[in-house]
């Protein structure tokens, strides 16, 4: 048994695991640092789903990075020979849609996001605009500007309703992380005199919701959310009434494990471990 196995041993140690992980019957499954990384599938995956479906349970999909469509996840996985359908994937950007129409429907939108992500938008018929909105939107545009930076500034600034896709700081890839959502409304929100932004997406309220309400759960205590990352994918589940299993195969360490004010409900170092308490 290596450092880490010992680690996670000692974490788990007054925790019935197996007894857990069986008493879970719907998985929300994070997807960078969890399912793959980058464009490279972990060799567990697939077999990791297999187990749930030889075990009769379900699953989605949900990513905090609203940079890509659905649609754009479903070829990702496709290539990586994992076959889904549009009802396994949700993101971020479908949430803070959903909001907006909710909250907010028929104001004006001024929205820093993907070719995707505006597509998303204006397909479900929010009205984006250059000037004068009256919602300010912060999405993982990876092509941000520093005009674009400039204009949400001002209109935070004057009064408009500031929210964001996710909160996720970083975003990781195969060499290291890249600069993410949480780290552009530190920016703007500076700017803006401190205004602090409403984000949608893992870990807040809303997802929960949606994710419950799409897939006719029923029972919050039943649905796992798993992930690599304590402040999103794991507070989501322990802080609104569902479960939090984390995995190590991403952004976070048994030693953030240690220091987070967020604890997971287990931790494993990667799928095969959960797959193979269901087995």
């Amino acid at each position: 048994m290596n450092c880490i196995e010992k680690e996670v041993a000692e974490y788990n140690k007054n925790r019935n695991t197996v007894a857990l992980v069986n008493s879970c019957r719907h998985f929300v499954l994070d997807m960078d640092g969890t399912f793959y990384l980058g464009n490279h599938i972990f060799p567990f995956s697939l077999d990791f789903l297999k187990t749930l479906q030889d075990t009769g349970r379900d699953f989605i999909f949900f990513t905090n990075n609203s940079s890509k469509s659905g649609e754009a996840y479903i070829e990702k996985l496709a290539a990586m020979n994992c076959h889904i359908t549009k009802n396994q994937i949700m993101t971020s950007g479908d949430v803070t849609i959903a909001y907006v129409h909710a909250t907010y429907p028929g104001k004006r939108v001024y929205l820093l996001g993907t070719d995707a992500l505006i597509k998303s938008f204006r397909e479900a018929g929010i009205q984006l605009v250059q000037d004068e909105p009256d919602v300010v939107v912060i999405g993982f545009d990876t092509g941000l500007t520093y005009e674009k930076i400039c204009k949400a500034s001002d209109f935070v600034r004057n009064g408009a309703v500031y929210l964001a896709t996710h909160p996720d700081i970083n975003c990781p890839v195969e060499n290291g992380f890249i600069t993410d959502v949480g780290a552009f409304c530190a920016m703007i929100s500076l700017s803006a005199g401190g205004k602090k932004v409403k984000a949608l997406g893992k870990p807040n309220p809303e997802t929960v919701d949606m994710v419950m309400q799409r897939n006719g759960w029923k029972k919050r205590e039943e649905v796992a959310f798993v992930g690599d990352r304590l402040y999103t994918d794991i507070a989501v589940g322990v802080n609104n009434g569902a479960r939090g299993l984390l995995v190590l195969t991403g952004e976070a360490t048994i030693e953030d494990v240690r220091a987070s004010d967020v604890k997971p409900d287990a931790v494993f170092r990667n799928l095969a471990e959960i797959g193979n308490c269901l087995r």
